[in-house]
């Protein structure tokens, strides 16, 4: 049982290492609308709209890794 914990202990940090990747995608998206806005303000309401769903998205990844590492954690171990 001690190599079954050990490997959902390590399989809980590896999945972690999504929200590391939902966090960065979520920054450049972030980024890149403000850019949009200040190249053309008149967008600015379509420009947030598709910014704040595509960020979205990329959360429900991290929160889906979370979610597993939960899992391996207190149901495995």
């Amino acid at each position: 049982m001690d190599i079954v914990g050990a490997a959902a202990a390590l399989g809980a940090g590896i999945a972690m290492i999504a929200g590391f990747g939902a966090g960065i995608g979520q920054g450049y998206a972030a980024a890149k609308a403000v850019e949009s806005v200040a190249r053309q303000p008149e967008a600015q309401g379509d420009i947030t709209r598709t910014m704040l769903l595509g960020q979205a998205v990329a959360e429900s990844t991290g929160i889906y890794a979370l979610v597993i590492a939960l899992v391996l954690i207190f149901v495995v171990i």
